[in-house]
C-alpha cells in the first residue's frame, strides 16, 4: 500500500484518529473518549494519561480495522485543544491534571495581569483579550496556589505537545498554540518579555516554538510498541485545532474565510496581518503557515441554541422523528422553510451561556423579543437560527472593515442543514460554500501538516485540491433586504437589555 498519514485530533471530549492516503482521501477514523473532571464550579481538568491511552488505543484500532501495516505510516501528526496548562517535570511526567481551555478559575489572575500590562497593550501584543480562558492566567493560578508544582515544572505544554513529548522526548509547541497563551508576541513571533516580566513568569518554563510542519523526531523505540507504530516513524508537530481547521476548510490564502457551526460557532479567515479591533471584540491566532494569521470571533451558543430548542420546545418534532426514524432536526428544518425570512419580526438573542464575541459579556441572557399572538412554532424555530446568524454577522462586519471577502466556507454539523445554509447566505449577503469535507476539517488539516512535513505535499494550499466545493448557496435579494432591516433592531435589543442582564445576574448571586 502507498504511504499513509496518521492524524490525531485531541479534542475536548475525545481523540479522533484518522488515516489519510497520499491523495488526501480519508481511509478510516476511530474515536476514543476521555473524561473531563470538574471538582469545583468553573473548573475543568483532564488527565493527560487519558490522552495518551486514547492515542494508543485509537491508533491500534485504526490500523487493525483498515488493514494498513504500520510500515506504511509515513508520518503521525496532530491537532489539539488549545489554551491549556499542563505542567511537566524534566522527564515529561505530568505534575497535575491539565487545566483545559474551558476552566475559568483564574479570574483574579487575569485581573492582575490586566492591571500590570493594560488591556489594550496586551491585546496589541498577543492579539487576544486578557481572559482566564487563556494559558497564562492558568499558569499564574498554579504559581499562586500550587507553588511546589510551579517550582518543579520544567515546561508548560498543550495537549498535542504532551503526546509529541511522549513519542519523541522533545518539549516543543507550535506557533498557533503559542499564540493562544496570552504570552506570545504575534507580531515579533517570540515570547513577550513585557508580559513575562509583568506576570513574574520564568521564561525557561515555556517550550521551544517550532513550525507546525517540522518533523520533531522519530517515534522512540522504547514507546513504539505501546502506541502501535514502527520505531522512527516521523512525528510532525501539527497545530492547535483552530488553525488546523482553517487549513482543512481551505482557508489558506488571504481573504479566504470559514464559518464553523457546532455547539459553539466562529468565523475565521486568513490574513497577512493581525486584525486588531479597537473594541477588542475579536482575536487572532497564528496560522499553520506562520506567515499568515487567523483573525477569529467565537460565539458561545450556536448549535447549542438549536439543541436547547429541540429539547425544551420541540417535543412534537422529537416524538414524530422517533416514529418516522428521522433526525428531529430534519423536521425542525422543515418548519424553518415553512416560515418566512425574519420570522415575522421575531428576534432571538442567542445568549444562553453569556457571550464571547462580539459582546464579551458573561451576564448576557437569551431572549425572544417581539412575540405576538400571530407567531407560530415555525417562526420560533426559524428565529433561533436567524438570531445565531445575526450575532455572527456582527463578527463578520468587523473583519469586512479590513478585508474584502465575498464567500465563506461552512463547516461543522450546522453546515449539513440546507435551511440554515440559506439563512447564512442571506444574512451575510455572501456565497456559502459547502465543501466535500465539512466535519473532518480539523483532522484533514492535521493530516496535511503531516504530509507537508515529510514532503508528500508541497504546502498547505493542497487543501483546496483535497476539499473542493460541492455546493454553493447564494443570497436571495429579497431575504437580504428583510435581514438588513432587522439587523439594527437585533443590535439594539441586546444593548437595551444590558441593565436587565446585570440585575438578573445579581439575583443569581443572592
Amino acid at each position: 500500500m502507498s504511504k499513509c498519514i496518521l492524524a490525531h485530533d485531541l479534542g475536548t471530549t475525545g481523540d479522533k484518529a484518522t488515516l489519510y492516503d497520499k491523495n488526501g482521501e480519508l481511509l478510516r477514523s476511530a474515536v476514543t473518549s476521555y473524561e473531563t473532571f470538574r471538582p469545583h464550579n468553573g473548573w475543568a481538568e483532564q488527565n493527560p494519561e487519558d490522552w495518551w491511552d486514547a492515542v494508543c488505543s485509537s491508533t491500534k484500532e485504526l490500523l487493525e480495522d483498515s488493514k494498513v501495516n504500520k510500515d506504511d505510516i509515513a508520518a503521525i501528526s496532530f491537532s489539539g485543544q488549545m489554551m491549556g496548562c499542563l505542567p511537566l517535570d524534566a522527564n515529561g511526567t505530568p505534575l497535575r491534571r491539565s487545566i483545559i481551555w474551558a476552566d475559568q478559575r483564574s479570574v483574579s489572575q487575569a485581573e492582575k495581569l490586566e492591571r500590570e500590562i493594560g488591556r489594550n497593550n496586551l491585546y496589541g501584543i498577543t492579539g487576544h483579550r486578557v481572559s482566564p480562558t487563556y494559558s497564562l492566567a492558568k499558569i499564574m493560578w498554579v504559581m499562586e496556589n500550587e507553588p511546589e508544582v510551579y517550582e518543579d515544572t520544567y515546561k508548560f505544554v498543550h495537549a498535542k505537545d504532551y503526546i509529541v513529548k511522549k513519542l519523541t522526548g522533545k518539549f516543543v509547541t507550535d506557533y498557533s498554540d503559542a499564540s493562544g497563551m496570552n504570552l506570545y508576541d504575534i507580531n515579533e513571533k517570540c515570547w513577550s518579555e513585557e508580559i513575562i516580566e509583568g506576570a513574574n513568569l520564568n521564561v525557561e518554563k515555556l517550550p521551544e516554538v517550532r513550525s507546525s510542519f517540522d518533523v520533531i523526531d522519530g517515534v522512540r523505540s522504547s514507546i513504539a510498541g505501546e502506541v502501535g507504530l514502527k520505531p522512527d516513524t516521523p512525528v510532525v508537530l501539527g497545530a492547535g485545532d483552530g488553525s488546523a481547521a482553517s487549513v482543512g476548510a481551505t482557508v489558506v490564502q488571504e481573504g479566504s474565510a470559514y464559518n464553523y457551526i457546532g455547539s459553539s460557532s466562529w468565523i475565521a479567515l486568513a490574513a497577512k496581518e493581525p486584525i486588531l479591533d479597537p473594541e477588542r471584540r475579536t482575536f487572532n491566532w497564528i496560522h499553520m503557515n506562520p506567515e499568515l494569521y487567523v483573525p477569529c470571533g467565537t460565539m458561545q451558543a450556536a448549535g447549542a441554541s438549536y439543541s436547547w430548542l429541540k429539547e425544551t420546545i420541540c417535543h412534537a418534532e422529537r416524538a414524530a422523528a422517533r416514529d418516522l426514524d428521522l433526525d428531529p432536526y430534519e423536521l425542525m428544518n422543515l418548519s424553518v422553510e415553512d416560515s418566512v425570512p425574519g420570522s415575522r419580526n421575531l428576534l432571538y438573542l442567542p445568549y444562553l451561556q453569556g457571550e464571547r464575541s462580539p459582546h464579551w459579556n458573561p451576564k448576557a441572557r437569551g431572549a425572544f423579543v417581539g412575540l405576538t399572538m400571530r407567531h407560530e412554532r415555525k417562526d420560533i424555530i426559524r428565529s433561533v437560527l436567524e438570531g445565531v446568524t445575526f450575532n455572527l454577522k456582527i463578527i463578520s462586519e468587523i473583519f469586512e472593515k479590513e478585508i474584502d471577502f465575498s464567500q465563506i466556507t461552512a463547516i461543522g454539523g450546522g453546515a449539513r442543514g440546507g435551511a440554515w445554509r440559506q439563512i447564512l447566505a442571506d444574512i451575510y449577503d455572501k456565497d456559502i460554500n459547502i465543501r466535500a469535507v465539512t466535519e473532518e476539517a480539523t483532522s484533514l488539516g492535521a493530516a496535511i501538516a503531516g504530509g507537508v512535513g515529510v514532503g508528500i505535499f508541497e504546502s498547505e494550499t493542497v487543501a483546496s485540491e483535497f476539499n473542493p466545493v460541492e455546493k454553493k448557496c447564494k443570497p436571495n435579494p429579497s431575504a437580504v433586504k428583510s435581514y438588513d432591516e432587522l439587523l439594527p433592531v437585533f443590535k439594539k435589543a441586546y444593548h437595551s437589555l444590558l441593565d436587565v442582564y446585570d440585575e438578573l445576574a445579581a439575583l443569581d448571586e443572592e
